[in-house]
């Protein structure tokens, strides 16, 4: 399995170190993140996962634990807006240019503003999506944030 994706690129483009990780992806599994954390032996809070919102209509991307909740109105509260919904799966993929299950914060087809929820800061290596469905990057959260030009807000429930 090819390894360069537009998310790998991305992160080379910018310089950023990390490694591929790659597992045997079920399209069938209830909770994707969980399942990677299962298949690569990674604690679930280590696995980060990319969900794609709207905030007052607009896209964003959300990168939070995959053991985590989020919540709609933390989302909204930290793109600054006032109401926030999950994007249909459809307009995720065509707006990233990933598929859902391999949906990376990094090289998407059309830049999105990004926030890591706020308990991921300092926690030194994690795992996430590297714009393929089976292949994870293991990046510095602190390089992963600086990457995306992201913030590092409150996005989950508690």
């Amino acid at each position: 399995m090819s390894t360069a994706t537009p998310a790998t690129r991305a992160l080379d483009k910018a310089k950023t170190a990390y490694t591929v990780r790659e597992y045997h992806y079920d399209p069938s599994a209830d909770r994707i993140g969980m399942a990677a954390a299962e298949a690569l032996g990674v604690a679930p809070g280590l696995v980060l996962k990319t969900l794609m919102v709207e905030v007052d209509g607009k896209p964003a991307a959300c990168v939070v634990p995959s053991d985590r909740t989020l919540s709609m109105k933390r989302i909204a509260a930290a793109f600054g807006g006032k109401s926030a919904a999950m994007m249909p799966p459809d307009r995720a993929e065509r707006l990233t240019g990933f598929h859902t299950g391999g949906i990376s914060p990094f090289g998407q087809k059309k830049r999105v503003p990004v926030v890591f929820e706020a308990d991921t800061a300092g926690l030194g290596e994690v795992v996430i999506n590297g714009g393929k469905r089976g292949m994870m990057v293991v990046i510095d959260v602190d390089a992963a944030i600086s990457a995306t030009g992201a913030a590092a807000k409150p996005l989950c429930a508690d």
